[in-house]
């Protein structure tokens, strides 16, 4: 899988940590910034994959798993560090579960919403990679 957790640069400083994302931190250009919070332990978010769509998943507090699929693999990742992101490529499958109280889910991604980007059903997913 072409997942991997990114090191965000960060200023350390002793009045408080400055972690920054720019142009040549993550490989695209970034077109929207979203972020879940209040998010119920016992929910699951995600149940998608994108066709176009590239994503930054960073935990900016608290912690939360990220369970993905490249439709033959699943690994799960648990992210609970602000300055560590998960870059997620196009055609894997993400499901965000176990947040903590109080966890803060910011999601950095390459498109605006489009609908037709989202596959939603794990089977055409599934069905999709292996075609």
């Amino acid at each position: 899988m072409d997942v991997q957790i990114i090191d965000i640069p960060k200023i350390t400083d002793p009045r408080g940590n400055l972690a920054v994302i720019e142009k040549d931190t993550i490989p695209f250009k970034m077109e929207r910034v979203y972020y879940l919070f209040d998010v119920p332990s016992s929910s699951h978010r995600g149940g998608h994959a994108h066709k176009e769509l590239q994503q930054l998943i960073v935990a900016l507090s608290g912690s939360f798993d990220v369970v993905i699929d490249d439709g033959i693999n699943k690994q799960i990742i648990t992210l609970n560090k602000p300055d560590k992101g998960l870059l997620i490529p196009t055609m894997i499958w993400r499901e965000l579960e176990n947040f903590s109280s109080g966890a803060l889910c910011m999601v950095v991604a390459s498109h605006e919403y489009k609908e037709d980007d989202y596959i939603r059903n794990y089977d055409d997913f599934v069905a999709l990679t292996r075609s």
